[in-house]
């Protein structure tokens, strides 16, 4: 299982970012994914969640009306579309697999494979 993330830069308050996590080794439609971010000094917190059948999805309340998370089985890939960035979404962003159906889909310990991250930086 591999993910690569991508997408992220450098955007000012108020700006729009679409994060990619390509998918290689297994079908989305057999795992679930879930997206996080780590700022410094700080753990690792869940972004976001889209069920192995891309019906569910799920958010912090940090992100909630302003994060979509969505997929392309296709293209293997899902994407977090996150705006109206505000200076506190400054973080690096992962996306993550799991192969079992999460049920705590904000706790890291229960994603099996992670992609490398990519930084995100929400600054004027």
């Amino acid at each position: 299982v591999q993910l690569q993330a991508s997408g992220g830069g450098l955007v000012q308050p108020g700006g729009s970012l679409r994060l990619s996590c390509a998918v290689s080794g297994i079908s989305l439609n057999d795992y679930d994914i879930g997206w996080f971010r780590q700022a410094p000094g700080k753990e690792r917190e869940g972004v976001s969640y889209i069920s192995s059948n891309g019906g569910r999805t799920l958010y912090a309340d940090s992100v909630a009306g302003r994060f979509t998370a969505s997929r392309d089985t296709a293209k293997n890939t899902v994407y977090l579309q996150m705006n109206s960035l505000e200076p506190e979404d400054t973080a690096v962003y992962y996306c993550a697999s799991s192969r079992a159906r999460v049920v705590i889909w904000y706790r890291p310990t229960l994603y099996t494979s992670w992609g490398q991250g990519t930084q995100v930086t929400v600054s004027s």
